[in-house]
């Protein structure tokens, strides 16, 4: 079997064990890398950049070792190879659990219990959710399924369709790392600003095909691309603003604005400004969304694989020929 099969076909199998299985309460893979970097941080921190991009190399160089490893071990078998990948797209995928938060916080907002949907938020995102009213919390769970879809899934399928599982195990310790020490907080300002950059780079092809895909299989895929090129650069990061500025021209909604974040609050600029404001019944939608764009990149992943396999086997014919001519 080759290597782009294997791959379709572990990254689908992984995608449906997310879907039937979700995430593991206890001893998750993520949550253990998460814990072996909190340990990284302990021995090397110092308020210096250099210091945190040593814990960056450390730690996702580790992730992309291991997966390496794992890989070569298994290469001679087809099946185990399927498997690996499977496994490794299981483990760094999390759709399922991006799913079920977002809508047990619709949930909560539609029985009117605000203060349970308050208590849930900061399951998905880390805004205040005291400084949020119900409006406020439907269009941060919102904004959180879009950021998401791209954090969570297609980056993710992105750099397995590139690279494989080290690439499956690389981008997620990337994106977990800035989530841990990539934030504006005074103690990682400057340790964490190699994980933060390390992520803008590593999320940008993601980005980019999320915000595509959500065009696609929106209800609005005319609104989606007018929201992108309008307003997709004005959001201060530069892979989240794409993403949610796709999502709400295809779902017809009017994100960004104030927020209060870790402390501090923000203005961002408003996202498909001529949209209406959130309400509770667009969660599902973009759950709903967010869903088939996470199937369709498992399908763009695989495509690409192929063709360019297809090309390179085209390539290396005709210099053959050309040497026996």
């Amino acid at each position: 079997m080759r290597a782009d099969r294997e791959f379709a076909y572990g990254a689908a199998a992984g995608l449906l064990g997310d879907l039937l299985l979700g995430d593991p309460r206890r001893g998750h893979p993520v949550a253990v890398f998460g814990r072996a970097a909190a340990a990284v941080e302990r021995v090397l921190w110092q308020d210096d950049r250099g210091r945190g991009a040593l814990h960056t190399a450390v730690c996702v160089g580790g992730a992309v070792a291991l997966g390496s490893l794992a890989a070569r071990l298994v290469r001679s078998s087809p099946a185990a190879s399927v498997a690996l990948t499977g496994a490794a797209t299981w483990a760094v995928v999390g759709g399922t659990s991006l799913a079920r938060e977002a809508r047990a916080v619709g949930r909560a907002l539609e029985s009117g219990d605000l203060e349970a949907a308050r208590a849930r938020l900061p399951h998905l995102c880390g805004r205040d959710p005291q400084a949020l009213d119900a409006d406020g919390i439907a269009r941060a769970v919102v904004e959180s399924v879009a950021e998401n879809t791209s954090d969570a899934v297609v980056g993710a399928l992105v750099w397995g369709a590139v690279a494989g599982v080290p690439g499956l195990l690389g981008f997620r310790a990337v994106n977990t790392l800035d989530a841990m020490v990539g934030h504006k907080s005074p103690r990682h300002l400057r340790y964490g600003w190699a994980s933060a950059r390390l992520d803008d780079v590593a999320g940008w092809p993601g980005a980019r095909l999320t915000a595509v895909l959500a065009a696609a299989a929106g209800p609005d895929p005319r609104g989606a691309v007018l929201a992108w090129r309008a307003d997709a650069a004005q959001h201060p990061s530069p892979n989240a603003g794409p993403v949610e500025a796709s999502f709400a021209g295809a779902l017809g909604v009017r994100l960004g604005g104030t927020l209060s974040y870790a402390g501090r609050v923000e203005h961002r600029p408003v996202l498909n400004g001529g949209g209406r404001a959130v309400t509770v019944a667009d969660i599902d939608r973009a759950v709903r969304l967010s869903r088939r764009v996470g199937w369709l990149a498992l399908g763009a992943g695989a495509a690409a694989r192929i063709g360019v396999r297809a090309v390179a086997r085209a390539v290396s014919r005709g210099r053959g020929k050309g040497r026996t001519a």
